[in-house]
């Protein structure tokens, strides 16, 4: 069967920092700091929303995480303004490795699909704007199972819908939560370690192959691109 290729997409292919940009406008010299404090808490409004079975969509997550991030900061946002950043979330760049890395996998002959907290309608015109879709058959979103990951209902689910096995399939991620999610479900999993101060969670649950950029993931990978019958 060919292996199959998980891609997350924020964080992974697409980079949550590119609203920075946008942020400057609004709070100057601590744009970096505020893009972080909204992506951490819009993480962790998607954990507390998956435990508590109390489910809405990754945008809700995400608009609420920036009312949080702008009252921690003081920042008074107009309707407009916040409108604009919220917009800016949805056209966010890739990474500068992620085409080719992708052009790379998809030579190589791997199953290919988006694996996403987002609703499929967000992630496609995210990746299209990046200019990206090509490379996936499909994209999976959490959100036809009203959870988030890690949990690990969301993994089967990736599995039925891509028509794969756990043993042909990895998870691509730079989030080790989503990493030690997949793991833990049964599939592989490539941590994408984009910045040398990144921490793996030390759970004794360790990534099948950790790799730096999305350009050596194919070779990295490794071995013939379908395992035998």
């Amino acid at each position: 069967m060919a292996i199959t290729l998980a891609f997350d997409v924020y964080g992974t292919l697409i980079d949550t920092h590119g609203v920075i940009a946008a942020l400057e406008r609004h709070v100057g010299k601590n744009a970096a700091e505020f893009s972080r404090t909204w992506r951490d808490k819009q993480l962790e409004y998607s954990f507390r929303r998956g435990l508590m079975q109390n489910y809405v969509n990754f945008a809700i997550c995400t608009s609420n995480a920036l009312d949080y991030t702008c009252s921690f900061f003081k920042v008074a946002l107009s309707q407009q303004e916040r409108e604009e950043l919220l917009d800016a979330y949805k056209v966010l760049p890739a990474f500068a490795d992620a085409r080719e890395g992708l052009e790379r996998a998809k030579k190589s002959g791997y199953r290919m699909f988006a694996f996403s907290n987002g609703t499929a309608d967000a992630v496609e015109t995210l990746l299209k704007h990046a200019g990206i879709r090509e490379y996936f058959i499909g994209v999976v979103s959490v959100d036809e199972m009203k959870s988030y990951k890690p949990n690990p209902g969301v993994y089967s689910h990736f599995l039925r819908k891509a028509d794969a096995l756990g043993a042909d399939a990895w998870l691509v991620s730079s989030n080790p939560f989503d990493v030690i999610g997949a793991i833990s479900s049964g599939m592989r999993a490539a941590w994408i370690k984009r910045s040398q101060e990144a921490i793996f969670d030390p759970w004794g649950i360790e990534p099948t192959l950790t790799i730096n950029s999305l350009l050596n993931l194919a070779e990295q990978i490794g071995g013939p691109c379908s395992y035998p019958e």
